[in-house]
């Protein structure tokens, strides 16, 4: 695309057409990267986030205008917001699709967290304005910075670009079609994040029952609250050594991920 190209756009099509066509592309990009990872996050100002998606915006106009010619030239009173909002129903659908290996993260994240008995003060996150434990914090920004270095975030906005093949602009939304993708995304993300979290719950589950079970064979001493510390150590003396295994199986999973989806 260059400016000569959208120049062409912007003289054969008339003002007010023009602006209809650039809204109805805006909803689809802007609703991506408003759920999409790390453009997301409360971290970025909100101002770099509209300029991004302008510009993908602008950039993509030339390249999707055949499957705007017939829609733009309906009444735009009586058609436009619905067609705003099937359009920004497809990005949303998009973005929240990337953004689902995070949030299933978080969570097993939590989950680890817990079974190793390291759950700790709540901080502010990383990738959302909640709060979360600073092991959920810690794995969510090394995978956040393995989406960007490996430009898994291309492949997130070659896929918002490819959907105006696969989904072509309508003026109906379809909430059905998009639940349907939003379950199996849910559904993929956390049986992918299951297995990394599996062996941390086993050591859980076997060194929380085998306390409890000395615990009930010696009464007088409070087993259980002297061998917290014990837990805790043997837990992060197992994640010392996954770690590093750990992260590489993140960015395979979420490049694959990424990839099978988009």
């Amino acid at each position: 695309m260059n400016l000569a190209s959208l120049a062409s756009l912007i003289g054969n099509l008339p003002l007010e057409k023009t602006v209809i066509f650039a809204l109805l592309v805006f909803s689809r990009v802007g609703a991506c990267f408003m759920c999409m990872p790390g453009m997301s996050s409360a971290r970025v100002p909100v101002n770099v986030r509209l300029f991004l998606a302008l510009a993908f915006s602008v950039a993509i106009m030339p390249i999707v205008q055949p499957d705007f010619n017939k829609l733009v030239d309906q009444p735009p009173t009586l058609y436009l917001l619905a067609f705003i909002a099937s359009e920004s129903l497809v990005g949303a659908v998009l973005g929240l699709t990337a953004h689902m290996f995070f949030w299933a993260l978080q969570f097993m994240a939590t989950t680890i967290a817990s079974a190793l008995g390291y759950t700790g003060q709540p901080s502010p996150g990383i990738l959302d304005a909640g709060s979360e434990g600073a092991f959920a914090n810690l794995l969510s920004l090394f995978l956040l910075i393995l989406f960007f270095i490996s430009d898994m975030h291309m492949l997130v906005l070659r896929g918002l670009l490819l959907s105006y093949q696969s989904i072509k602009p309508t003026l109906i939304p379809q909430p059905q079609a998009a639940l349907i993708d939003y379950r199996e995304a849910l559904a993929t993300a956390f049986l992918s994040l299951a297995r990394i979290s599996s062996p941390f719950i086993v050591y859980g589950i076997v060194v929380n029952f085998a306390v409890g079970l000395v615990n009930k064979l010696t009464p007088l001493i409070p087993i259980y609250f002297i061998s917290t510390s014990a837990v805790m150590f043997g837990g992060l003396f197992l994640l010392y050594f996954m770690l590093p295994q750990l992260m590489e199986y993140l960015g395979l999973e979420l490049n694959r991920w990424i990839t099978n989806r988009f």
